[in-house]
């Protein structure tokens, strides 16, 4: 299975960059000409203007928002690099508890002047710093001869991945971590209910989940009438990619901010129809985990991390009914937006600490080091290589193994510095619309209030 999960992603992502074959047929030398004598090879030189020497004993520091297991595991390959590499490099983390304390603290650093080599935050956050002039390219690093990636390593990385931190030519960072957030669906209560395969389209999706609430109402329990069929959910990636599925999305072709579109209008109206025939449903527990083991939800939507706490869900129920993971189905397309974390290195640091940091940061990013790292945080391998080593995980983790086969599937967030607050406003007005039993008619009104503030918070 890891084979065909390898085949899969470097057929998607290198086919477009095969070589023209070259022919091998060679032509004979004129009588009197001689071969002249093979010349030496230059040896390469780096484009940094950083001596080796420079880097001995340098100090690192590095912040992240990462805690518990995955915090544990980050301290101990930073241990382990400080321990093993060749110049002395010292690097040390630090955890800020959590993103929106990372992203204040990171910021009033850049004003101080007192600010970490390193970030580990999220794309959006970063993408705002770079708007500031505050983040270093990464672009000469990748390239560089000497420390930078060989052709083989820059090409092991999903492209999808490295776009989400490209801001025009500049690759501003690299990928620590992706995830996903998937459309759950419960395969053995669908085949009772007549359904032969997971729904492919939005029309699909619609006859399941109502047929989902249908069985419910058929049951003597009245409580249960209004559920059955998606527990509806607000979290921004789920309504791009309900947007998406119609054609939509919040940008014009432009790349600015507008929500109005007939597709968008098309997406969120088919929902709140949905809704309004209560095939899909709100509800107040914290998590759906427990509606979708006790066959209360056909669908929920969940994040490749909460896998796991889903499938101890079903254990705890003694439900043994089969579920699977798939892209949220429209009618134009069924897609899925992956996000994440990445490294940054901060602008304004001595050249000598830049490319210590780089050396950290891709040593970071070795097969074996990314392999350990998604046994920890069960998401995706950001290396295509890392597959080599997860073979006995994948077993383990079927469900993983099969968010790993959509990687093809896989989009990004908008590349803009004000997504981190408009992303918001997206997930804010998706639940006005059901919360408040707004009527499907004013789905525009409400696009048009939501542009209003994007644009807003753009300026």
């Amino acid at each position: 299975m890891v084979k065909s999960h390898l085949f899969l992603l470097v057929i998607f992502l290198l086919t477009a960059c095969q070589p023209t074959p070259i022919s091998h047929t060679a032509t004979p030398l004129p009588a009197t000409v001689t071969k002249s004598p093979p010349t030496a090879t230059p040896i390469p030189l780096s484009t940094l203007d950083v001596d080796e020497t420079d880097l001995k004993g340098i100090e690192i520091e590095v912040w992240h928002a990462w805690y518990g297991a995955t915090a544990s595991l980050f301290d101990s390959q930073v241990a382990e690099f400080n321990k093993e590499n060749p110049w002395g490099i010292k690097v040390s983390a630090t955890s800020q508890g959590n993103y929106n304390l990372l992203f204040n603290a990171v910021s009033d650093s850049l004003e101080s002047g007192d600010r970490p080599q390193i970030v580990v935050a999220l794309v959006d956050q970063i993408s705002l710093w770079n708007e500031l002039g505050s983040v270093k390219s990464l672009s000469p690093y990748i390239v560089d001869p000497i420390w930078g990636f060989t052709t083989a390593e820059a090409t092991d990385f999903p492209e999808i991945f490295l776009e989400q931190d490209q801001r025009d030519e500049n690759q501003i960072a690299l990928p620590a971590q992706r995830t996903a957030r998937f459309l759950l669906y419960n395969q053995t209560w669908g085949k009772e209910l007549g359904f032969t395969t997971p729904p492919r389209t939005f029309e699909e999706f619609k006859e399941q989940s109502c047929a989902a609430n249908q069985a419910k109402r058929a049951d003597d329990d009245l409580q249960n009438d209004g559920k059955g069929g998606w527990i509806i959910d607000d979290d921004p990636n789920t309504v791009l990619a309900w947007m998406r599925g119609f054609d939509g999305s919040p940008l014009d072709k432009n790349g600015d901010y507008q929500f109005i579109s007939n597709q968008n209008i098309d997406a969120l109206k088919n929902l709140k129809k949905l809704y309004d025939q209560s095939c899909i449903w709100l509800s107040t527990a914290d998590t759906p985990y427990e509606q979708f083991a006790n066959r209360s939800a056909l669908f929920i939507s969940a994040n490749m991390e909460e896998f796991s706490d889903i499938s101890r869900r079903f254990a705890s129920a003694k439900n043994r009914d089969e579920w699977t993971i798939l892209p949220y189905p429209g009618t134009m397309q069924n897609s899925v937006f992956a996000y994440g974390t990445s490294y940054a290195i901060l602008e304004e640091n001595d050249e000598a600490e830049i490319l210590a940091s780089w050396l950290f940061i891709k040593w970071m990013l070795t097969p074996e080091n990314q392999a350990e790292f998604t046994k920890s945080t069960a998401l995706f391998p950001i290396r295509i290589s890392s597959l080599d080593e997860l073979s006995a995980y994948e077993k383990d983790n079927p469900h993983w193994s099969e968010a790993v086969d959509l990687i093809p599937r896989v989009e990004i967030q908008p590349k803009i510095a004000s997504w981190h607050q408009v992303r918001y406003v997206l997930g804010d007005g998706f639940e006005y619309l059901f919360r408040f039993d707004v009527q499907a008619g004013s789905v525009a009104a409400i696009l048009a209030q939501m542009n209003t503030t994007a644009q807003a918070l753009n300026e």
